[in-house]
């Protein structure tokens, strides 16, 4: 018999607050990618599609969709943290794009767990805390968010399945 091994994000009590998990590899992000999430969430900001007036502009140049920054930094946490361990994400708070993201930048993102708690409401579940921090391969900071999430326990989730 083959033994498989399925990829998964941390359980609640694996999780600890304090430690820094950087999320590898970075993500290059392309004038394709802006176009698209900008056209497929109908964000007809020009500061997204158009580079004659962009250039212009305080950045002179088009900046990335921050919504597309905010996906990306919680989606490249995904396979680390949350991949089959989540139940629900409970919120996004304090969300800030301190600088601007451009084409052919890479996002690199760490997250920092700030707290966490037992659910008083659902065994064998917890909520957890997590602050993102995006940056470009400069190592400036182009985005940061608080995130809640609603987390199972190891235990309960095996007793689940």
């Amino acid at each position: 018999m083959t033994r498989v091994v399925e990829q998964r994000g941390l359980y609640f009590d694996e999780l600890e607050e304090g430690v820094i998990y950087a999320h590898k590899p970075g993500r290059t992000v392309t004038e394709t990618d802006n176009v698209l999430f900008t056209t497929m969430t109908m964000n007809t900001q020009a500061l997204h599609l158009d580079a004659a007036w962009s250039s212009g502009q305080p950045f002179g140049q088009r900046l990335m969709n921050s919504m597309f920054t905010l996906s990306t930094m919680v989606g490249q946490s995904v396979t680390q943290l949350t991949q089959g361990t989540i139940i629900a994400q409970l919120g996004l708070t304090d969300v800030t794009f301190p600088h601007p993201l451009y084409h052919g930048d890479t996002l690199y993102t760490e997250t920092v767990i700030t707290g966490k708690r037992l659910s008083s409401s659902r065994p064998g579940q917890g909520v957890v805390t997590m602050q993102h921090t995006g940056h470009n391969q400069d190592g400036k900071v182009v985005a940061l968010a608080t995130r809640t999430c609603l987390m199972w326990t190891k235990e309960a989730h095996a007793a689940q399945s």
